[in-house]
């Protein structure tokens, strides 16, 4: 059962399908109109802004389709108590393919997926209606 929502749909996974696909056009929308990041205060915006400050300081960005979900998230939970691990792991994606919208879409889908939404990919959805 669904919470209740605007657009009426009372089916959980239908819902989750919806919310991934809807956020993900928005994703490329944003891209294509404005060309940089949005911040959404989770994981996803939160990757999506480390690029930016890569992107502008080290004119590098992370290639996160090179990014493992395990070993991301293990890295993620330790390291508030020890940061090499998710540094190198982080800095061996890094790619100077900073204004590659392939490189992009593909970090918005393996951050999704990190989160565990793997219905839709940004490229399928670049031309629907």
């Amino acid at each position: 059962m669904a919470l209740e929502n605007k657009l009426g749909i009372t089916d959980a996974a239908e819902l989750a399908r919806d919310e991934e696909k809807t956020s993900k056009k928005k994703a490329l929308e944003l891209f294509e109109i404005h060309k940089h990041q949005f911040r959404e205060g989770n994981g996803r915006g939160t990757r999506i802004w480390l690029d930016s400050i890569l992107k502008k300081e080290l004119h590098q960005v992370i290639d996160w389709s090179n990014v493992n979900k395990d070993d991301y998230l293990l890295a993620m939970e330790r390291s508030p108590i020890k940061d090499v691990e998710i540094k190198t792991l982080l800095r061996a994606a890094l790619t100077d393919k900073i204004d590659d919208s392939e490189v992009y879409m593909k970090g918005i889908d393996a951050s999704y997926h990190y989160e565990g939404y793997n219905v839709f990919k940004t490229e399928d959805l670049d031309n629907e209606n």
